[in-house]
């Protein structure tokens, strides 16, 4: 067994002087224009045995139930329907979503069917987190991937017990929105107080009169703005004005390593104080073989197999790297790639430099 390095992926950022400015609507989101999740519980037929087996007792208690309500009464301990199964609905009902708009719609399997494909969801109605009905679901399950063979040989593509409805279900009460009207509230998606000061200021360059302020960052993740007078009657245009404006965000020098991939991501002006590095490799192998030991004859023995192990360990001698004061990342990287340094001793460094204090940054590991 040998210990062999992974390979590294390392991204280097550009310099945060050249980042180009970003949209608002990049940054931000206004509070009460959201989505909202939809679930429900429904009944998907036409399958080609490929249902619910006798284990799974809600389906055939559900089965009986839509029966019951089309007139039809049955025992549902009595039946046994493998072209049906038991699934669970989901959605996702956009903000400011009307009544008549479609929507698609995901289907998964909650029993132990063993395959959806084929299937059709019957009229199944989707409740949001309030119990209230927003839309209802109904139509052919597209499943992306199928499962066939008997008699103990399979083959299975993709995920065949869930599909999607393409436009399947359809919006049946107004998604309940907050529309703007008096101000907004600008909720930055990467909290940052830097980034929430030049928003702040951008929208009042742009709609500021008399020097007054119409914007004001409230914390590092919220942005209050009031609405001009010019737009109290033009919400949707004042919207638009401010989503549209530009300003360069203040991301933090921050640090992702990945060990088990070997990928680092690191900004290129992430700053190193003067600082030297010994570095070392050590290399350990691990070689078993099998031999084979026979009896003695004419004896009552057995053969046997004997493992024989060898362990080989080879340490090379430390290598130094010594960094001057204000010396980047990517000096960093160059130095330890020509003293042969693999990933995991990169991302040991790193964790080092950090515990040092040497290091300029944050360190992300994920």
């Amino acid at each position: 067994m040998r210990f062999t390095p992974f390979l590294l992926l390392l991204l280097i950022a550009a310099p945060s002087a050249s980042l180009a400015a970003t949209r608002l609507k990049d940054l931000v989101s206004i509070e009460g224009v959201r989505d909202n999740q939809l679930v429900g519980y429904g009944l998907v037929v036409g399958l080609n045995g490929t249902g619910d087996k006798l284990q799974t007792v809600f389906s055939a208690q559900s089965l009986a139930n839509l029966l019951a309500r089309m007139g039809v009464t049955i025992n549902p301990t009595a039946i046994l329907v493998k072209n049906m199964a038991a699934v669970l609905v989901t959605a996702d009902l956009p903000p400011f979503g009307q009544p008549g708009a479609h929507l698609d719609a995901t289907v998964s399997a909650i029993g132990d069917s063993s395959n959806l494909q084929g299937g059709v969801l019957i009229l199944t109605p989707l409740k949001a987190a309030d119990g209230q009905v927003y839309a209802v679901a109904q139509g052919s399950v597209v499943t992306g991937g199928f499962s066939a063979g008997r008699g103990g040989s399979t083959r299975v593509v993709n995920h065949p017990t869930a599909g999607r409805i393409p436009n399947g279900a359809i919006i049946e009460r107004t998604s309940p929105s907050v529309t703007p009207s008096d101000g907004l509230r600008l909720q930055l998606h990467q909290a940052d107080f830097m980034t929430a000061a030049r928003i702040a200021a951008a929208i009042d360059k742009k709609f500021g009169a008399d020097g007054k302020p119409v914007a004001h960052a409230e914390n590092s993740a919220l942005v209050s703005v009031k609405t001009p007078v010019a737009y109290r009657t033009r919400t949707v245009e004042f919207v638009a004005e401010v989503e549209d404006l530009t300003v360069e965000a203040d991301r933090p020098t921050k640090i992702v390593v990945d060990e088990r991939t070997g990928t680092i991501i690191m900004g290129k002006d992430v700053r190193i104080s003067p600082v030297a590095i010994l570095h070392g490799a050590l290399t350990v192998e691990i070689q078993t073989t099998l031999t084979p030991a026979q009896p003695e004859p004419l004896s009552s023995g057995q053969t046997v197999v004997v493992p024989e192990t060898k362990v080989v360990t080879k340490e090379e001698k430390a290598r130094n790297v010594v960094l001057k004061d204000g010396a980047t990342v990517e000096e960093l990287v160059r130095a330890l790639t020509v003293i042969g340094s693999t990933p995991r001793d990169i991302i040991a460094i790193l964790q080092g430099l950090h515990a040092a204090g040497a290091l300029d940054g944050e360190i992300e590991v994920i």
